[in-house]
């Protein structure tokens, strides 16, 4: 094991943004790559292994650019910095940075915070339909309604509807009370939210009561050709394959399309296929639409989610090993 030591630049007026609040995320590259980070006027002593000391140079590096192009470091940022380096990919991250889909109400852009976002983002700009495939937190409906509003304002597409199925969460919550748009909105408000938080509230009544966005149930889909629309389904798991097949055969010409979903889960009915799962095995062969399957390392919330969702993959691995074993041991 040999040691060594080198001395970078890190500019003074980014040191608090990378190394984070009491130092946490230095202290994390510390920990992770076994290596000392000593910072001293505008400038940073890194002693440690050689080649945990060349990681952690590179791991600075990146986020130092991230940082001088405004951004404010968070412990994704660094979380997914280290796991690029150990990848030799680390290069790639201010690249995903340089992709800015569009703005908040606040100016905050929305941009892809991965590899896995990014490769999401281009297939909904490139393919008539997506399948966007993955856990809780890794931005597949959030980049969805990004790149829909964007198109919406870019005049790509004369309107924007969002559906998804009306099913509870494993609970029955029996009758809802109010008319039957008050009855179906709590089943669409993670879209509500998106919508509001890109567009503004105001701008989406406006929009929504000319008709040129739609937030509807999927029942209310069939019968219907979708022309020159961007549309989005969400939480696809839920749907059954008749649903599924409904849907993807309602769109028209010069619309695109962003299917969403967890298969991990569904709120469906014991021993009841999802529509999802079968839509994807059929039309994955098929030009012009793309299956894009994020991972925990593309979660983008708390990175507590990221370990929960690690931590659920690897349960259900373990489950369905034991199953298998079980089934062996029958026969």
């Amino acid at each position: 094991m040999s040691l060594s030591e080198i001395i970078i630049e890190l500019p003074a007026e980014h040191e608090k943004n990378i190394f984070g609040q009491f130092d946490a995320y230095a202290k994390k590259i510390e920990r992770t790559l076994h290596v000392t980070l000593i910072a001293r006027d505008g400038s940073v002593k890194i002693l440690g292994e050689e080649r945990f000391v060349d990681k952690a140079r590179r791991i600075l590096e990146q986020l130092t650019q991230l940082s001088e192009r405004g951004n404010e470091i968070t412990e994704q940022n660094v979380d997914y910095a280290i796991s690029l380096v150990f990848e030799d990919k680390e290069d790639r991250m201010v690249e995903i940075d340089k992709e800015i889909i569009c703005h908040t109400l606040q100016g905050k852009p929305i941009k892809p915070k991965t590899l896995g976002q990014k490769k999401y983002v281009d297939s909904i700009r490139k393919q008539m339909i997506t399948f966007g495939l993955g856990p809780a937190g890794t931005g597949k409906t959030y980049l969805a309604m990004a790149m829909a509003i964007t198109a919406f304002k870019n005049n790509e597409v004369s309107r924007i509807i969002l559906t998804r199925p009306a099913i509870e969460a494993g609970e029955k919550l029996g009758f809802l009370p109010g008319d039957l748009q008050s009855k179906i909105d709590p089943y669409l408000r993670p879209l509500y939210d998106a919508l509001y938080q890109i567009m503004g509230a105001e701008s989406f009544i406006k929009n929504s009561e000319k008709g040129l966005i739609e937030v509807a149930p999927l029942a209310y889909m069939r019968g219907r050709t979708l022309d020159n629309a961007f549309i989005i389904l969400d939480e696809a798991q839920n749907t059954t394959p008749a649903q599924m097949k409904m849907f993807l055969t309602r769109i028209g010409f010069g619309s695109k399309v962003v299917v969403t979903g967890d298969s991990t889960q569904k709120d469906l009915p014991a021993g009841a296929i999802s529509g999802l799962d079968v839509a994807v095995n059929v039309v994955k062969n098929i030009d012009d639409i793309a299956v894009c399957n994020l991972t925990s390392k593309d979660v983008v919330r708390h990175p507590l989610v990221q370990k929960i969702v690690k931590a659920y993959e690897e349960f259900e691995k373990s489950e369905k090993k034991g199953t298998r074993i079980k089934n062996k041991r029958r026969r």
